[in-house]
């Protein structure tokens, strides 16, 4: 089976009060370096869904010869820009979603979700009872994931298809930990 991921990196970081996703981590490391760093050792295929402004991170990666995309939905949310992002999926049989404020899972934990990913269902990593990030979904969900919108995500596919989600027990604490404030830049290891 075929996965990709979709990085959403297109969120105007309103609680954090800057672009977090150019933050540095304690290691001296941006938050989207670290993440892309993670993503990159999964050797999966993936995508960066940027907004339509982020020039300055286009730039960076068109350098580096990574793939993204510049969402003209991004301002509706991460709902609106996973939606536009799903009608470029690359023929993979399965979409992982990784958020770009999530920079610490392990590429491991990728790959779990990746290997357990079917068409018919979506995969949710939990860790001590505790579902997380990222979120895979299979190719049977993809019309449903152009038709999303504001800043709720596909958490409303999860409950629509309650049945046809799997919890993946992982040994990742960070798909629990997200960057909302500069204080949580600090590393959790």
């Amino acid at each position: 089976m075929s996965v990709g991921i979709f990085v959403l990196a297109a969120g105007r970081s309103t609680r954090f009060g800057a672009d977090k996703r150019l933050a540095k981590l304690a290691g001296g490391r941006r938050v989207i370096e670290t993440l892309l760093d993670n993503v990159r050792a999964t050797g999966l295929e993936f995508t960066v869904c940027l907004g339509v402004n982020d020039n300055h991170i286009a730039d960076q990666l068109r350098e580096e010869n990574v793939q993204f995309i510049q969402c003209s939905r991004a301002d509706e949310g991460m709902g609106g820009t996973l939606a536009e992002a799903s009608g470029y999926i690359p023929g993979w049989d399965g979409v992982i979603v990784a958020l770009a404020d999530m920079p610490w899972i392990a590429p491991d934990t990728y790959l779990e979700v990746a290997t357990r990913l079917s068409s018919n269902i979506i995969c949710v990593p939990s860790r001590e009872g505790h579902r997380g990030h990222p979120v895979g979904f299979g190719s049977d969900f993809y019309l449903e994931l152009q038709s999303l919108g504001g800043d709720t995500g596909a958490r409303l596919l999860l409950k629509k298809y309650a049945k046809q989600v799997v919890e993946l027990p992982v040994n990742d604490p960070a798909i629990h930990w997200d960057i909302d404030f500069p204080s949580d830049l600090k590393e959790r290891f």
